[in-house]
């Protein structure tokens, strides 16, 4: 009885571990090339600006035996608003302020982690030090045929719940522009304006493609990266 119950525990353990280690279930955002920006769109819109200490990306990646997770900050930006639509806007990412949250930052494998997503194999900062999303358009969002599916307490760490609106922007990434297209919810109102997703993209369309090949077991990191979209601007 006893080695039964041990088996059971350690099947848990192994069933728990290998839940924790998967991509986070999320909206897939749809990847393009990059779009055209219609300037025109934008002309007597006003600007939001962003409130770059209350703003920020997150970002999640896993592989077999685990999942890190972090954020970036937003360096400068702005949203173009006419009446209670977003028109346009811009905001620029520093990549050298990525921080990795899931370890502490006094451990030596903190510094090493950030080490390894900065350079070459992955965001290659000391090259491409920023990153940049510009928006391209914004509709109201459209639920699916058969209704929405309700998001569970659990899901919702990664899973947008009840978005308002569509988002389309070209992500460019370390000199790659991509046009990504992904659920949100936004408000505006009294001269504020917060706009919030959770949206997966797979980092090799931004030619990311260290440690994505599934033969190498333990040492494979998914191509599947989650992004968390933080942002509030005042008029």
């Amino acid at each position: 009885m006893k080695m039964w119950k041990n088996s059971l525990m350690l099947m848990a353990i192994a069933l728990l571990a290998f839940a924790c280690a998967q991509a986070p279930e999320s909206d897939e955002a749809k990847t393009t090339d990059a779009q055209e920006v219609d300037e025109k769109a934008t002309e007597g819109a006003a600007d939001f600006a962003i409130d770059t200490k209350a703003s920020q990306i997150t970002w999640v990646g896993t592989k077999p035996v685990g999942r890190h997770n972090g954020s970036f900050a937003i360096k400068e930006g702005a949203v173009k608003v006419e009446g209670e639509q977003i028109v346009g806007g811009s905001f620029v990412i520093d990549i050298n302020t990525l921080t990795v949250l899931d370890i502490p930052a006094d451990d030596e494998g903190n510094g090493k982690l950030k080490g390894h997503l900065l350079s070459g194999d992955f965001f290659e900062a000391e090259k491409f030090p920023t990153a940049k999303f510009e928006i391209t358009k914004v509709e109201a969002y459209q639920a699916p045929e058969g209704g929405e599916k309700e998001v569970s307490k659990e899901e919702s760490e990664f899973k947008l719940a009840n978005p308002t609106h569509t988002v389309s922007g070209n992500l460019e990434l370390k000199g790659v522009s991509k046009n990504i297209t992904f659920p949100a919810k936004i408000s505006i109102a009294e001269g504020k304006l917060t706009a919030e997703a959770k949206f997966n993209i797979n980092r090799k369309d931004w030619q990311m493609s260290y440690g994505a090949d599934e033969s190498l077991g333990d040492k494979f990191i998914r191509p599947t990266v989650h992004i968390g979209f933080n942002v509030v601007a005042n008029k």
